[in-house]
């Protein structure tokens, strides 16, 4: 899988924050997975007070974005995946817990013709109170937003790279990757994926961080779903023939029309 214009065929976007215990194995077990596929990975050091970005073995295939401060998730994803110069993007969780040998597997689906292809962790390495919040917080926002998604939080994914255009910079925005870019008329797949134990480091959230914080959001998306400009346009009809011509049509997203 090569690209002839000098942009690698697949970036990868890893968000990290005082991650520095799990970096080096992950870049090295990102190496591995991607070694038959044409990449790039960017880090992007979400204000790590620790020595994260120090730990990132800087070569060709790797570029690091160092944020001032700290902004949250959404910020790190965002920034990413608009540096990216892939076909593809895809995001992957800095913590370990994502396991690197599944991207090709998403990258092959995105190449049988999805748009967006979500990971959802069927069997899942986490505590129980965690496992079962997840869960009510999935059902209740797939059934508000019509993502039709049931593992929203499982931050691995691929995209193509015109779907970037379709996600709105806010916080909050990771959890609706999947409802604004299907909201745009993209098509979205799901496959199961491997999940693994945090052996390093912290976990970022947890109950109290999220439910409120998420709820509001839910209902801003919903809002902001409902409201996209959605045309056709008609092609012109040719002169002289009196011939109808049907469109296709094209649907634009909020993103699109700025």
């Amino acid at each position: 899988m090569n690209e002839q214009n000098g942009a690698p065929a697949v970036s990868v976007v890893v968000p990290v924050y005082n991650e520095e215990e799990n970096v080096p194995i992950l870049q090295a077990e990102l190496a591995s997975a991607l070694g038959g596929i044409d990449h790039e990975i960017i880090f992007v050091d979400d204000g790590s007070r620790d020595c994260t970005a120090d730990r990132i073995t800087r070569d060709p295939h790797v570029r690091v974005l160092q944020f001032e401060r700290n902004a949250g998730q959404s910020a790190a994803m965002f920034a990413g995946l608009n540096a990216a110069r892939g076909r593809v993007a895809v995001l992957i969780d800095g913590d370990l817990q994502n396991d690197p040998a599944d991207i090709p597997r998403l990258v092959a689906e995105i190449e049988c013709g999805a748009d967006l292809v979500c990971g959802y962790r069927a069997r899942r390495k986490d505590t129980l109170v965690k496992r079962i919040t997840s869960r009510i917080a999935n059902f209740v926002r797939s059934r508000f937003t019509k993502d039709g998604v049931r593992d929203t939080g499982c931050t691995l994914k691929a995209m193509r790279r015109e779907c970037i255009a379709a996600l709105v910079p806010f916080k909050g925005m990771h959890r609706f990757i999947p409802a604004l870019i299907k909201g745009a008329g993209y098509r979205l797949v799901e496959i199961p994926v491997n999940h693994r134990p945090r052996k390093f480091g912290q976990s970022k959230y947890g109950l109290g961080n999220r439910a409120v914080r998420a709820t509001v959001d839910m209902f801003g998306v919903r809002w902001l779903l409902s409201r996209q400009l959605n045309y056709r346009e008609r092609p012109d009809r040719p002169r002289g023939t009196g011939a109808r011509t049907r469109s296709r049509g094209t649907r634009r997203s909020p993103a699109q029309l700025k």
